[in-house]
């Protein structure tokens, strides 16, 4: 059985749900049909060595017409046959064709098939096909190509060569081919009719499948008194209680299995033992290839839930972001027909030395995707509790890790209930107050705890709200506490520069003006990138310091 899992360039590679279809044990084999110049994108050639190396059943089509766009091939490709550019590649088999005879076009799918069928390997078929018009229809191909290659291309129309074949061969008199011609296109006619006299699309409906419903549990935190666990102990134990509780979840990234290690910070330590390496295994350095996998492997069903590292720090998952935009509108795009059910982790942001490469905060420009949310622990047992919500949860979750408080004292907390769930877009009163209001998540949450008890000293009281998740976030629980305090902070450790806080701000003015007693502040990073030094590092984050000294202005306006 022969399934489409994609089908262009610019959409999931196939070879994650060619994962799916091995570790499950179907017989179905994965499909991808694009062009020539697609295979000049790094995905693609991330697509064929996973592919390769893992042995996957899936056919890889190549249209080459010689052209993209206006481009041609030889000012794309090392090989004007692409497929040249891939023998390299242990275990995949390269079949060429001629894609304008459809013969051959189908000794070569047959043969392909054969191979995937018996277990070695995927098969990549390169079509040597013509483009006869322009790419669009905005595109004049007159300008690029003479007559005469228009020409030439027109004579190599594989319909027109098919059928004279069948009538030269004897295999259909003239009257069958007419006949099924006809047929055809009264067919195109009828569907263009029926396409043009359909409603127009509903514009009430158009913010419906968004985002799925998340998972619905209870918090359930442990006692006051009770052992105490570190936040990356905290990440550690969900992970292996959600892997026991479904055996369908699986987690892949860089260094997540090797041996003891379990990631740069042992995140994952011992997850590869418990669960086996068909479960829990080490990704090339291929961020683009290690998110588009996840995507892929959720559509082979819904109870399906994949938990990524995606990049090693959150500040190399950039090479991702085609495919995580692709999924953050899987969901709205399919009209709710496939969500894409994964965590995509990420060690982030500063305060430990390590510079441009090691230091970035990502949580702004993930939370302005529509379709994804984004959570951002700055306690253990929320850490374990929003982890538990986003793997139970149907829809794409960004769950950002304050790698500063992975092992910090002062992020330690109770270790919660086995089935401690914390909802999404539910803020935390962390410290309550009445002259004004602080509102944070991750690890600004502890300067701004400390920045509090110090203006208290000086008799003012502070609330602290550590909002916990960004998309959604807890406009309910703020509006309640500006409208009792009248003045507002907003710290995060992002860029203050178009920062989250920025969208925090605008709301709360819109909708609270009246209950303002001062402006809002808000205090972020400088808008300079994170220094390696320690002194440069601490002069760019915003600090306990800056948060009291802001704090006791705005007190005192």
């Amino acid at each position: 059985m022969l399934r489409a899992a994609a089908a262009t360039c610019r959409t999931t590679s196939p070879s994650p749900s060619a994962r799916a279809i091995k570790y499950f044990g179907s017989d179905a084999i994965a499909l991808s049909s694009q062009g020539e110049s697609s295979t000049s994108e790094g995905y693609c050639y991330e697509a064929y060595n996973g592919a390769s190396r893992e042995r996957l059943p899936v056919v890889f089509v190549i249209q080459n017409n010689g052209y993209g766009i206006s481009v041609p091939t030889h000012q794309q490709s090392a090989n004007t046959r692409v497929s040249a550019n891939y023998r390299g590649l242990r275990h995949l088999e390269i079949i060429d064709v001629d894609g304008t005879d459809f013969f051959d076009c189908w000794r070569g799918m047959e043969r392909a098939l054969a191979y995937v069928r018996s277990g070695e390997g995927p098969a990549m078929v390169h079509a040597e096909c013509v483009r006869i018009g322009s790419h669009s229809n905005s595109d004049r191909h007159e300008l690029y190509r003479d007559d005469a290659e228009i020409e030439a291309a027109r004579a190599r129309d594989p319909l027109p060569k098919l059928r004279a074949r069948l009538l030269a061969e004897g295999r259909f008199p003239e009257s069958v081919i007419a006949a099924l011609e006809a047929e055809n296109r009264q067919a195109v006619e009828r569907a263009a009719t029926e396409g043009e006299a359909s409603a127009d699309a509903d514009a009430s409906k158009v913010s419906t499948f968004v985002v799925p419903e998340p998972y619905t549990g209870e918090e359930r935190p442990g006692p006051a008194d009770g052992e105490k666990i570190k936040l990356r102990e905290a990440i550690n134990e969900t992970l292996h209680a959600e892997f026991a509780h479904n055996p369908k979840a699986f987690l892949w990234g860089q260094d997540v299995a090797s041996k003891e290690k379990g990631g740069v910070f042992l995140v994952t330590k011992g997850l590869e033992a418990a669960f086996g390496p068909g479960r829990v295994f080490n990704a090339p350095i291929a961020e683009d290839y290690i998110v588009g996998t996840a995507n892929g492997m959720c559509r082979f069903g819904d109870d399906v839930r994949v938990v990524i590292e995606a990049a090693q720090f959150a500040d190399y998952v950039w090479p991702a972001m085609e495919q995580v935009v692709e999924m953050t509108h899987e969901y709205w795009r399919t009209r709710g027909q496939f969500s894409p059910n994964v965590v995509i982790r990420l060690s982030s942001g500063g305060y430990i030395g390590g510079g441009l490469y090691h230091s970035q905060n990502v949580e702004a420009i993930m939370a302005h995707l529509p379709g994804c949310r984004v959570v951002v622990p700055a306690f253990a047992d929320d850490a374990a509790g929003l982890l538990r919500t986003a793997i139970r949860s149907r829809g794409m979750t960004f769950f950002l890790e304050p790698k500063f408080l992975y092992n910090q004292p002062f992020a330690q907390a109770p270790r919660p209930g086995a089935e401690h769930a914390v909802p999404f877009g539910k803020a935390r009163v962390r410290r309550p107050g009445r002259d004004a209001t602080i509102v944070s998540w991750g690890t600004p949450v502890h300067w701004s705890i400390r920045a509090a008890q110090k203006a208290a000293k000086d008799g003012f009281e502070t609330e602290v709200i550590d909002l916990r998740t960004i998309a959604p976030w807890d406009f309910e629980t703020v509006a309640a506490s500006v409208k009792r305090t009248g003045k507002l902070a907003i710290v995060h450790e992002d860029h203050r520069t178009q920062g989250f806080g920025a969208e925090v701000a605008a709301r709360v003015s819109g909708e609270l003006f009246e209950w303002l007693d001062a402006p809002i502040l808000r205090i972020g990073a400088k808008d300079i990138p994170i220094g390696f030094s320690r002194i440069l590092e601490r002069e760019i984050l915003p600090q306990e310091d800056d948060i009291l000294a802001a704090l006791l202005g705005l007190l005192r306006y």
